[in-house]
């Protein structure tokens, strides 16, 4: 009721002033339980002005919708102390979107308004945070069995065309290209670069864009090579990615992987089929592919060379003998093809005289063969000539006019159609006992 009668009288006098309220409001924020709690959040929007900046957030863990938000700094002494602390444990600088357990204090001025101040952080909390995304990721890429599919990509002997994956004025990719172009053995290399951005926001989205157009090429290439100098761990955190990984991990090409110094490790080092320290590593470990493989085709050559010498040598020891023994081998064959002949000269009489009577005999059996043959064929022909002479005796016109038929002729030709005598014509009509002689008058021809 006192509150109520006091809001009253200030309702009448006019209210309070901003000021009056502000100090009510920093009497209320000045109770110590809002003094050095360790709060865990996750940092944006990071700027340093001397001092340090930023905004503290805390998401939901399903739909990742921003849930509690303050302002916050950390004053330029403060920042100076903690940001050394936290790069010694994380090897990074304090920056934005990163996941932060750190000791804060409410604090509100009259005159600048509500903040909340850091005056310690935990950097161990944030390694173990940026460790267990990347042990996710790797047990995700585990699980889906295709964590080691990259190293199972055949490798060339030799890697000569190469896909290189980096931004075209890093150092990295500079100390790359000297290193490849200048080799001392020699070798020949064909580089094509596949521009990303290798750092920032835009790295992943600009990184699988530039995978994509080599695979569009990939028969041109013996493999890609994704190469970055060193930096922070916050530049590099942008290869801890879930879909960058898979994707490296899926190439059909086999992947070399050389980002950041010799300490620094990312997924990508995980799931790429060969893993080297540095942009420079990278170039040391193609050219000594190259020099092993120069150094196995001398190897070989001089092999070759060895071999060939060798055989020579016998070859030449076989010649020698075979030279000295030739003229013994000649007299031996000279000898046994001599003897060989008078044996042939003396069987020829004997085998003449069988050949001919083995002839004389195969002649007989013919002749016999040929007589038997003409007698049968003989007596078949005349049987068959009797059988014809009864049908010409049957069918000749005598025997058909006894039979009480005629023969009519006209001009030399039978006629066996009445169509065939002109009128006026002369006929000659044969009988069995005779013939007679008429002039046709008329004739009359049968339409049915």
């Amino acid at each position: 009721m006192e509150e109520n009668t006091g809001f009253n009288e200030e309702k009448k006098l006019g209210g309070m002033t901003l000021l009056e309220f502000n100090n009510r409001i920093k009497r209320l924020v000045s109770d110590s339980s809002v003094v050095n709690c360790w709060v865990m959040a996750e940092t944006i929007d990071v700027r340093v002005r001397q001092h340090c900046y930023l905004e503290l957030i805390q998401k939901h863990p399903q739909s990742g919708e921003t849930v509690a938000k303050i302002n916050a700094c950390i004053w330029a002494g403060q920042y100076r102390h903690l940001n050394d602390k936290f790069k010694k444990v994380t090897g990074r600088d304090f920056g934005s979107n990163i996941k932060v357990m750190v000791c804060i204090s409410a604090n509100f001025h009259p005159q600048f308004g509500m903040s909340v101040v850091i005056n310690d952080i935990n950097p161990e909390f944030t390694l173990g945070d940026m460790e267990r995304r990347r042990k996710e990721i790797i047990d995700r890429l585990t699980q889906e069995g295709i964590i080691g599919q990259n190293k199972t990509v055949p490798v060339p002997p030799v890697l000569q065309r190469i896909a290189i994956v980096s931004a075209e004025g890093a150092a990295g990719y500079g100390d790359f290209m000297k290193q490849l172009c200048d080799n001392k053995y020699g070798v020949r290399f064909y580089p094509a670069l596949f521009q990303a951005m290798m750092q920032g926001a835009k790295t992943v989205p600009s990184v699988l864009a530039a995978l994509d157009r080599v695979e569009q090429h990939k028969e041109a290439f013996d493999c890609v090579v994704i190469i970055r100098g060193g930096g922070s761990t916050a530049e590099l955190n942008s290869f801890d990615d879930y879909d960058l990984a898979r994707r490296v991990a899926t190439f059909p090409l086999p992947v070399i992987v050389g980002i950041g110094h010799e300490r620094d490790v990312t997924v990508l080092d995980y799931v790429a089929g060969i893993r080297v320290k540095t942009p420079t590593a990278a170039a040391e470990h193609i050219i000594l592919q190259a020099a092993n493989a120069l150094a196995h085709i001398g190897e070989l050559s001089n092999q070759v060379v060895t071999i060939a010498r060798d055989y020579i040598a016998r070859a030449k020891e076989q010649l020698s003998y075979y030279a000295g023994n030739v003229p013994i081998l000649a007299q031996r064959i000279i000898e046994t093809n001599n003897l060989r002949l008078h044996n042939y000269i003396k069987q020829i009489p004997l085998m003449v005289q069988r050949r001919i009577d083995g002839e004389n005999a195969t002649l007989l059996r013919h002749t016999d063969a040929i007589k038997s043959a003409v007698a049968q064929i003989k007596m078949k022909e005349t049987m068959r000539l009797n059988a014809l002479a009864d049908k010409v005796e049957l069918l000749s016109p005598r025997k058909v006019m006894a039979r009480g038929y005629s023969l009519t002729m006209c001009g030399g030709k039978i006629i066996t159609d009445a169509s065939q005598i002109p009128d006026g014509s002369k006929i000659t009509t044969f009988f069995r006992d005779g013939k007679v002689v008429a002039n046709v008058l008329k004739k009359e021809i049968n339409t049915k």
